[in-house]
């Protein structure tokens, strides 16, 4: 049985006691939370959310993105969200390696040259990551000034998070 048919198997066992029917069509605590997508992080259980509560975005090192952008505009203008958690994560992957040795890797692996992603945003310090973070997202027309964005380390070995306030 190869791992997707597990967690095939797994989801219909949670179909089957599924209770998200009641759930509202905005996050209830009008939070989101953009993160990193290493499985090192139970963002749920770290942040104490249910189903239900937040709109969680997450990728390779927790940036603010194109994509990432967009879905934040979409979760403020029409679902309501208020406050944005950024959150970066220690012993992060993506400090392990720059842009030009990853796509140097990848076309020497694939023989392959490939125009996109442009950009993998890889970096070096975390504090300096997440205020670039917050740069990205203040600096945009559309974000209002009044949004509440605030940004934390989440320690890997400890869950504990720290705050990082913007320069």
């Amino acid at each position: 049985m190869s791992v997707i048919d597990e967690v095939l198997e797994a989801n219909r066992q949670f179909a089957g006691s599924f209770s998200g029917q009641d759930l509202p069509n905005k996050p209830a605590k009008g939070l989101a939370v953009v993160c990193c997508m290493d499985y090192r992080i139970p963002i749920s259980q770290a942040l104490g959310l249910q189903n239900g509560d937040a709109v969680v975005i997450r990728n390779a090192g927790g940036i603010i993105t194109e994509d990432t952008l967009a879905a934040l505009l979409v979760a403020h203008y029409k679902l309501g969200v208020t406050d944005i958690m950024i959150i970066n994560h220690t012993q992060c992957g993506m400090m392990t390696f720059n842009d030009q040795e990853l796509v140097e890797f990848l076309e020497k692996e694939t023989g392959q040259t490939a125009v996109i992603p442009a950009h993998f945003h890889t970096f070096n310090d975390l504090e300096a990551n997440l205020r670039r973070q917050f740069r990205r997202l203040e600096s945009h027309v559309w974000i209002p000034k009044d949004l509440k964005v605030r940004g934390f380390i989440y320690d890997v070995k400890s869950g504990q998070l720290t705050e990082v306030r913007p320069e």
